[in-house]
């Protein structure tokens, strides 16, 4: 992966030139609105090539940012896998790890519509960029707030795809994995017409179709070699199939008083099954340590559910421009996509009720006549927790689709360079269930009157129901449209020591908008494991933003040059700011240059964080210190899943950042090119919720927020969004470029960039401590100390070769899980650090053909092992390791020009 550092000298910004368009002496670099020489820019700025992504057999842009060193824990595929979910379908970047939110993602320099689906995360699918379409893309690694706008403090990725394209491009690939699943196919075709120049006009258009198939955990050996129901049998189901029995303390007291023996023993637990010892293997096992207990059977879903979704992706770029004179040119965008995950989880859980008469082995234990120690009858009705096979796999179908169109003008008038464009942009999200889903009501009636047998299989009767009551509906519907109007102009206003003086001045107004459907079936609160919004309605919201800014660039020597700039942006209903931002560059010769900036900014909250529906949710298992110290501190009995209520705030305000960088560009020779970037980044009034274990670790201080019922157990832990405490991080981004040595065999280079963070930390509330995730698992997830990408290049003639290498560092593991059934916690483990290494290779055949063929993941490295509990999957973070292990793929490109 090739960087044109944004402060380079000589011939690094010739090369980077050259490799970009190379028909253009000044171009607009992504943190300035001032064209100007590329080397003369002020801040850090990564480029990535359309030939860095081809050499790394990536299709997506998702993929493409998960090499990207300072992009720390961005939503993937892999990570969104779950049932029920939030914002399943959503694939994101997370520059600095700072948040989704805080990170802006452009295409070709302005906004797309953000994910429509309400959650906590707020940012553009990368679903929907045109990957096929991409000429490069370059990453701002300094907030940039003052040009941009409030969501950029943790930087900026300005997605550029190719302009003026003439001829037609066919390209296909196709990948395979090494023990099979997660294959994939792809096409594009890219056509042109027209020389600006000479014709006055160019209009091309790039059509991408993708296919990836699913990867479940049957097809993968790691899986069964993380030993989940072994290490952590307590993150695993009581929900079996044939079910748990789940008795009231007081039917189990008869029954221990009565002698009743399961598996030849007298039960301790609440929680009995009839099938064990055997259970009903592979899926269903007898775990005495598990979440079963040791009277019943534990259900492992990671032998039973996906690890990578199985989806279908269409993406359709058409760009046209006319130039009117040599002055100016009109323009104009359309940029079509849609995106289709298929969800397959393993088969649903059912709490359901059976009275004891319809059970053989407890139909005489007396349940309809006994009394408890009160004297209050014991009662003969049964919870069961039992895993409904016969109605298949839990299926859902995610849409997300983006419309996005740009018309424009662009030119010189008056000695000013203007860009003017009005942008309609809309992401709709369509979450499906189709399979698995059940009408609850019926499937209740079916088990109590014996039509659906929670302990082996139905007959013709209770299959024929299940088969009646499936769900196939389009459960949520999300809708977000923003219209905007922007304006850009620019100009020298006089010489200096060192350059002209340059003036930008901008602006935007833009309409934001957001509708959510829930379905009239979901809403019945009659779907089995979907459960209905707390006062779920269909929600319409909306808000006007209005933005100025400008900038001022001041070369006063050659040596000396300073970069001036200041937005004010105001959000309807939640106020306005101004965030100001100064660059400082000084090259005493050509091979040394020290660059510095700061800079101010604020993040207005989200209309997610303002309007979303209620949202159900659970906790990790974890202990009621109120409950605990009645229950002598078992956490067999005081710690649970607790249920959780997700609130919106309309009271927001908006976070308050402050940021800046310093760093050094060496150019020792013409070959080598080194910098250091060290970052720092201050947020407060942080818009957050509580997490529930801070929460229950410190009940002192939140514990309004835990609701209790009439017995003092907890009903609900409330999580709402509010304005608490800050956030700090810092760091330094390292790069190394070797470039053009050229040796009687071939042509080599090489680039490393690399993160090494300093500090990651969150504050709860003004006052508290800081706790850091820097290289432990808290909460939700973990900033690792270092990650790189390491690539190195070889051509000769008509051959090339490339090899890189991607790095996380190990870290500190959650360590926080408890097994509920005897109360011991999870023991302390250390995530090892994940490395892989990938290869490519290519024949140009002619200036027209080029085959490639390439291992990602050429020694076939396991997600490493990991206690987390937060995400669906145990055994390992499915945040940024990859589950497909080694791939093979190949690639022909083929061009009429």
């Amino acid at each position: 992966m090739s960087t044109a550092l944004g402060m380079s000298t000589g011939a690094l910004a010739q090369t980077a030139n050259s490799e970009i368009d190379p028909a253009l002496r000044r171009v607009e670099i992504t943190g300035s609105a001032i064209k100007r020489l590329e080397s003369e820019t002020a801040l850090p700025v990564q480029v990535i090539t359309r030939a860095d992504i081809e050499k790394a057999g990536v299709t997506t842009a998702a993929e493409l940012m998960a090499r990207v060193s300072a992009n720390v824990g961005g939503l993937t595929d892999g990570a969104s896998i779950n049932v029920g979910g939030d914002q399943r379908g959503f694939n994101s970047a997370n520059l600095r790890g700072v948040g989704t939110s805080s990170t802006l993602v452009l295409l070709n320099g302005r906004r797309m519509a953000n994910f429509a689906s309400p959650g906590d995360d707020t940012g553009v699918d990368l679903n929907n960029i045109p990957a096929a379409a991409l000429q490069r893309v370059e990453v701002l690694l300094d907030g940039a707030s003052a040009l941009y706008g409030t969501d950029a403090i943790g930087g900026v990725i300005n997605f550029i795809t190719r302009k003026d394209y003439q001829g037609l491009d066919l390209n296909v690939y196709g990948s395979r994995t090494d023990e099979g699943g997660a294959g994939k196919r792809t096409a594009s075709i890219t056509a042109g017409t027209g020389n600006l120049e000479t014709d006055g006009y160019n209009v091309f258009a790039v059509l991408d179709v993708q296919k990836t198939d699913r990867l479940s955990t049957s097809q993968r050996k790691f899986v069964s070699n993380l030993q989940v129901p072994q290490r952590l049998g307590h993150l695993l189901s009581s929900f079996t199939s044939p079910a748990n029995i789940r008795l009231s303390s007081a039917q189990r007291t008869h029954l221990q008083d009565n002698g009743f023996l399961l598996n030849g023993q007298p039960i301790t637990n609440r929680q009995i099954n009839f099938a064990i010892p055997n259970c009903a293997p592979p899926a269903n096992l007898y775990l005495p340590n598990g979440t079963g207990g040791v009277d019943g059977c534990t259900y492992d879903y990671m032998g039973d559910t996906e690890l990578y979704p199985k989806t279908d992706k269409q993406n359709l770029l058409t760009r046209g421009v006319f130039k009117i004179n040599n002055d100016h040119q009109l323009y104009a965008e359309a940029a079509l996509s849609r995106s289709r995950s298929y969800y397959v989880g393993s088969a649903a859980r059912v709490i359901g009720y059976i009275d004891a008469s319809r059970v053989p082995q407890l139909a005489n234990a007396g349940f309809a006549t006994a009394l408890d120690e009160d004297g209050e009858p014991v009662g003969s009705e049964l919870e069961l927790r039992m895993r409904l096979n016969e109605a298949g796999m839990r299926t859902s179908e995610l849409t997300s689709e983006s419309q996005r169109y740009v018309v424009g003008a662009t030119g010189t008038m008056s000695g000013w360079d203007y860009d003017v464009g009005l942008n309609h942009s809309v992401n709709v999200v369509k979450d499906r269930d189709t399979h698995g889903y059940v009408l609850y009501d019926q499937l209740l009636a079916g088990i109590a009157d014996g039509r659906i047998n929670p302990f082996g299989p139905s007959g013709t009767e209770g299959r024929a129901l299940l088969d009646s009551i499936q769900v196939n509906d389009e459960v949520r519907h999300a809708r977000g449209t923003m219209d905007s109007l922007d304006f850009k102009f620019s100009r020298a206003l006089m010489a200096m020591g060192g350059g002209d003086l340059a003036l930008a001045v901008g602006g935007e107004m833009r309409r934001e908008r957001t509708e959510f459907r829930p379905s009239a079936l979901l809403m019945s609160d009659n779907i089995n494991n979907d459960a209905a919004p707390e006062g779920g309605v269909a929600t319409s919201d909306s808000r006007n933003v209005k933005a100025i800014y400008s900038e001022l660039l001041l070369p006063f020597t050659k040596q000396w040059q300073a970069q001036l700039s200041g937005r004010y942006d105001h959000y309807q209903q939640v106020g306005g700011a101004l965030s100001p931002k100064i660059g400082l560059t000084f090259m005493p010769n050509k091979q040394v240059l020290m660059r510095a900036s700061a800079g101010k900014g604020f993040r207005a909250p989200s209309m997610s964080d303002l309007h979303r529906p209620t949202v159900f949710s659970s906790t990790a298992t974890l202990p009621d210190p109120v409950y605990c110290a009645a229950e002598g501190n078992d956490y067999s009995v005081c710690a649970d899943n607790w249920d959780t209520r997700r609130y919106s705030n309309d009271k927001l305000k908006p976070e308050r950042s402050r940021q800046f960088s310093a760093g050094l560009v060496l150019e020792p020779s013409q070959h080598w090119t080194f910098s250091a970037d060290y970052w720092n980044i201050k947020r407060t009034n942080l818009i957050s919720e509580i997490g529930d274990d801070i929460i229950l670790g410190n009940l002192a201080k939140y514990g309004d927020l835990v609701h209790r019922d009439e017995d003092g157990l907890i009903d609900y832990i409330e999580l709402r969004k509010e304005n608490r405490g800050g956030q700090k991080a810092s760091g330094i981004d390292l790069t190394a470029d070797l470039h053009g040595v050229k040796t009687a065999w071939g042509r080599f280079g090489g680039h490393l960039s690399g993160t090494y963070v300093l500090a990651s930390k969150i504050q709860t509330s003004p006052g508290d401590s800081y706790i850091s995730n820097l290289n432990a698992f808290v909460t939700d997830g973990v900033v690792q100390r270092w990650r790189h990408t390491i690539t190195l290049d070889w051509d000769l003639g008509a051959y090339s070769a490339s090899l890189s290498n991607t790095y996380s560092s190990g870290y500190k593991d959650q360590n926080s899980a408890i097994n509920i059934d005897d109360g011991s916690v999870v023991a302390a483990n250390r995530v090892k650090a994940y490395t892989i290494w990938d290869m490519s290779g290519a024949y140009a055949f002619s200036k027209q053909f080029k085959l490639r063929a390439g291992i990602q993941n050429l020694f076939n490295t396991s997600p490493p092992y990991s206690n987390q509990a937060y995400y669906f999957l145990s055994g390992y973070d499915p945040s940024y390791t990859d589950p497909r292990g080694r791939r093979f793929y190949a690639s022909a490109n083929y061009s009429f020009k």
